[in-house]
């Protein structure tokens, strides 16, 4: 299944490089993270970084680009366990929901828009990108209807924010009923 997001295979020293920056990224936060600890913690070199990757902002687009696709996988799988429906728009709260308990720091793709958005960056669009193709999901999941994707996608994209920035815990269930109101309708 294709997501859009898929990065090309590395070479072993730029798996390291990647995966190492990507948890500094998530639990410390982009501009904390500097490509020396990056190396370090990947036991390479600042230089092949550099080789690998050209910038610390490309190597943050490609950390966002996989966990955009590691995300996107995790929640065509999660909803293609629950029958053919309309059910399937609400599976992606729960898919969320079981995604958000495993990341102690919420939304890597709202944190990383907290500390890059609106800049010419290159991980910004790949942010968009992954947003966009969530409301396209909700869409798919209610046959093409677009209004109503977009008012799910809404809903999602707001227990996402109140979890991660708000420390809302019930955010998910709340914007399940909603969602599951919605459907009714």
């Amino acid at each position: 299944m294709s997501t859009g997001f898929e990065v090309a295979p590395l070479t072993p020293a730029g798996e390291r490089l990647l995966d190492a920056a990507a948890e500094l990224f998530y639990r410390r936060g982009i501009r904390a993270v500097g490509v020396d600890l990056i190396a370090d913690v990947a036991g390479t070199t600042k230089k092949t970084l550099y080789d690998r990757f050209g910038s610390k902002d490309a190597l943050v687009a490609l950390y966002l680009r996989r966990r955009a696709w590691r995300w996107q996988a995790f929640v065509r799988e999660y909803v293609e366990r629950v029958p053919p429906g309309r059910e399937r728009a609400l599976a992606v709260f729960g898919a969320l929901e079981e995604w958000l308990a495993e990341q102690d720091r919420g939304c890597a793709f709202v944190n990383a828009h907290a500390e890059i958005g609106g800049t010419d960056h290159p991980g910004e669009p790949v942010i968009r990108a992954e947003k966009a193709a969530m409301r396209a999901l909700f869409t798919e999941l209610v046959d093409g209807a677009e209004d109503l994707g977009a008012q799910l996608h809404v809903l999602y994209e707001g227990a996402n924010v109140a979890v991660t920035a708000g420390g809302q815990a019930d955010a998910i269930e709340q914007a399940r009923r909603a969602a599951a109101r919605l459907l009714e309708a």
